[in-house]
């Protein structure tokens, strides 16, 4: 990832390292999804910081819409283009589970739970299994929990470029 500020590149592998777990937790379910799309996703979900440096540092949505029009300018398939916006728009209903999975890895990494984005997660999970969401529930919620309990660890990390 030559050329892309160093922040940036640790902040990837760090929302990759959470993705992974989190793909482990999924397969160990038997869950059947694009793996690589999630992990795909996980790499150019913030591509528009580029355009929007600031926002590496601060908070700030532009980098969304910018990085789906930068990929999607450049050719990239709309739906993986997408993930730049729907990383931060899960509440929409049309999301897939892979968009969620990337949205999920990217507040985990840090230690934040988000509940309902969870339960999107789980829900889905449950229906695409054909079993009770509670039969889903207390394993993934172990898994975020596991996940997030590191979080404290990846942000000291995300600071450590070099």
């Amino acid at each position: 990832m030559r050329g892309l500020p160093a922040r940036l590149v640790r902040h990837v592998e760090l929302v990759g390292e959470a993705g992974e777990e989190l793909l482990a937790a999924l397969g160990k379910h038997g869950v059947e999804l694009d793996t690589d799309t999630v992990r795909v996703g996980i790499v150019i979900h913030d591509v528009g910081k580029v355009a929007h440096p600031s926002e590496l540092t601060e908070r700030g949505a532009l980098h969304e819409a910018e990085g789906e029009a930068l990929l999607l300018e450049r050719g990239w398939p709309p739906g993986l283009a997408r993930i730049c916006r729907t990383h931060a728009a899960w509440s929409d209903p049309s999301c897939t589970l892979e968009e969620l999975l990337v949205a999920l890895a990217d507040k985990l990494w840090k230690g934040k739970r988000e509940p309902e984005l969870e339960a999107r997660v789980v829900d889905i999970v449950a229906s695409g299994l054909g079993v009770d969401r509670w039969e889903v529930f207390t394993s993934l919620d172990t898994c975020f929990e596991q996940i997030a309990a590191s979080g404290e660890d990846r942000l000291a990390r995300s600071v450590q470029t070099g």
